[in-house]
């Protein structure tokens, strides 16, 4: 099968590397999603272990739907009886860019009439209650090349099970991993948010340093698919037991100057099994310093009305990067939207364009001496 993985813009890199180090090579990727040939043993391994792609989807044809006749037609070709039931609870997903169908809505309806075509004639039924399990079908015409997909995840693959408290300002686990996994973070370093929130980021740190797979405790739409092999779940998990680092490693520390944001990181830790390798404390950002060498800052600072006014922005910025000067073996890595983030840290990052929630940000990094090793 063709699966296709999407992926925040920002995070394609990210992606490709877990890709590759799960054995799956150098993968392709176009129009925000990265692409690889798999069978169900990948569908579970995917949704299991991936920490930034947002989704796993299965395309089940691509094929050309300048006209509604056309799209109906190829989507009918499609062997939706083998995934679906007559009880199956049909979701419409989809998007149009440069193509003639533009109407998203009305391009569902059409696949959807489509589908349930197919399921009557093949499996001789003639009405559909849809109170079954749930099956979302997209349809993705990108140049009037009609992209059609079952998605394999069901909830995003950010959503880990983990973080059910609100707190301002979310961080999405999945742009949070990407973020630890660019920096020079690794199992055994020093690592610190000074704005730690609900606690995704330091969550993120923790799990990738001791190897917890983020899918492992969660359930995915395709286990109830018709065609599922019974146990590709169940070895996707054991491997991931298998794989788990059960060593000691030191804790990673979480600041943040609000104690119900505190509160709330050390009750989302406790549910993701990490809280005892995280370090949390109640404090100003400035007062953090560490004379432990090679360490790692990686942060979603306030910005915009969180703190208000550009000017107060900009001095809150620079105190920042007056912690992190305090630092010099560390490097700092922070996703914001500020403008003029850059200017107040006095020198050149690296950066680049990375979404959060829909908020266009930059992801802005500034890495110290290079690590001495990679434990």
């Amino acid at each position: 099968m063709k699966l296709l993985i999407p992926v925040t813009a920002g995070c394609e890199a990210s992606v490709k590397r877990q890709l590759k180090a799960l054995g799956y090579g150098d993968c392709p990727a176009e129009a925000g999603r990265i692409s690889l040939a798999g069978d169900f043993t990948d569908v579970a391994r995917l949704n299991v272990f991936l920490r930034s792609g947002e989704r796993v989807l299965i395309e089940l044809g691509r094929f050309p739907a300048p006209t509604f006749d056309e799209l109906f037609e190829g989507v009918f070709s499609l062997p939706w009886e083998a995934f679906l039931a007559p009880h199956s609870a049909i979701f419409m997903d989809g998007k149009s860019y440069k193509s003639k169908l533009v109407a998203v809505k009305a391009a569902g309806g059409v696949a959807k009439k489509a589908v349930l075509r197919r399921l009557s004639e093949k499996l001789g039924v003639s009405s559909f209650d849809e109170k079954g399990e749930r099956a979302v079908v997209g349809v993705s015409i990108i140049n009037d090349v009609a992209s059609i997909t079952l998605d394999a995840s069901g909830d995003g693959l950010h959503k880990r099970g983990y973080r059910v408290k609100t707190y301002d300002a979310t961080l999405r686990e999945t742009v949070a991993a990407a973020m630890v996994e660019t920096s020079y973070f690794r199992r055994g370093k020093p690592f610190a948010d000074l704005f730690c929130g609900s606690g995704t980021l330091p969550i993120e740190a923790a799990m990738y340093a001791l190897n917890i797979a983020p899918g492992t405790g969660r359930d995915f739409d395709f286990t109830r698919w018709k065609c599922t092999p019974a146990d590709v779940l169940k070895r996707a998990r054991e491997e991931a037991a298998d794989v788990r680092f059960h060593g000691d490693i030191p804790p990673l520390f979480a600041g943040d100057i609000s104690a119900r944001a505190v509160e709330i990181a050390k009750f989302h830790a406790e549910r993701a099994g990490v809280a005892q390798n995280i370090r949390f404390a109640c404090a100003d950002m400035r007062a953090f310093t560490s004379a432990e060498p090679y360490g790692v800052l990686v942060s979603n600072p306030p910005y915009g009305e969180r703190l208000g006014r550009d000017d107060d922005l900009f001095s809150f910025y620079r105190d920042f990067a007056e912690v992190f000067r305090r630092l010099p073996d560390w490097s700092c890595y922070f996703l914001s939207a500020f403008e003029g983030a850059e200017r107040a840290f006095g020198r050149c990052p690296k950066k680049k364009p990375l979404s959060n929630a829909r908020i266009p940000c930059t992801f802005y990094a500034y890495p110290g001496k290079p690590p001495k090793h990679s434990p």
